[in-house]
Parts: structure tokens; sequence; C-alpha cells
């Protein structure tokens, strides 16, 4: 669910700081997200360890308790691996780019460019309407 990307400076008497993020998706609107939290690890007066979620420099309810959609509040939010929403966004990008215009190749084609004569085919509307009639049986 996460990817731990290492240790920074302690600091706030935190006994450790790993770094975590995550990639979200909204099972209502289909709105995605990724977010970074540094997660500081502390002991409390009675020497119980506790650690606090740490986003933009403020203090943050853990991304896996109830995490809700910014973009319609809902609840309902799949947390992945990190940078999945990254990888849809991009795939998504290079889905709708538009090939550059040229030459184009046609498979089985004569070496020399010319266009291969083809066969004629007369085509009759019952040959498009076969696949509505019902076979008798």
């Amino acid at each position: 669910m996460s990817e731990i990307t290492g240790q920074t400076g302690l600091r706030n008497g935190a006994t450790a700081v790993v770094n975590e993020s995550y990639s979200f998706a909204c099972m209502r609107c289909g709105h995605g997200w990724e977010a970074s939290y540094e997660i500081e690890h502390h002991i409390d007066g009675e020497g119980r360890e506790f650690v606090m979620y740490v986003a933009d420099g403020r203090i943050v309810p853990s991304p896996l308790s109830r995490p809700s959609c910014p973009n319609c509040d809902n609840h309902v939010v799949r947390i992945m691996q990190s940078g999945r929403v990254a990888s849809v966004r991009d795939a998504a990008h290079r889905q709708h780019q538009v090939p550059p215009a040229g030459p184009v190749e046609v498979p089985g084609g004569p070496a020399d460019g010319t266009a291969a004569p083809k066969e004629h085919h007369h085509w009759h509307l019952s040959d498009l309407l076969h696949v509505f009639h019902r076979k008798a049986g």
C-alpha cells in the first residue's frame, strides 16, 4: 500500500520519521490523487509508542483510517501503491495523442508502393440482414 522512501531528520521529539506515499481513487466520482506523508514515531509520557501523520507541514489523520475524497467528500476511497494515479494519467494521455501524419504502409501490399487490385464484391441487402434471421427449428 505504501512506498517507504527512507528516514528523514528527527524533529519535535520524534524517535524516527519515515516518508510514505499513497495513491487514492474515489469509488463514487472517480477522482484520483496522490499524497505523501511523514510518519513521525514518538513515545508518550508513559513509554507507549504512537505515530503522527504529517502532510504539508500539518498533522493530519492517518490516510488509512477514513480517507475522504477532496472532490466529492465521499469516504468510499481505494488506497493503492504510490504512482498508480500518475501511471493511469500517463496512459490516458498517450491514448489520446494523434499519431504524426505521413505515408501509411499497408501490410502485404506490393513493395513498389502501388495498390494491389481489390476483389470486387457486390453486396446484397440479404448479406447484411442474415444475422437478424432466426433459423426455424
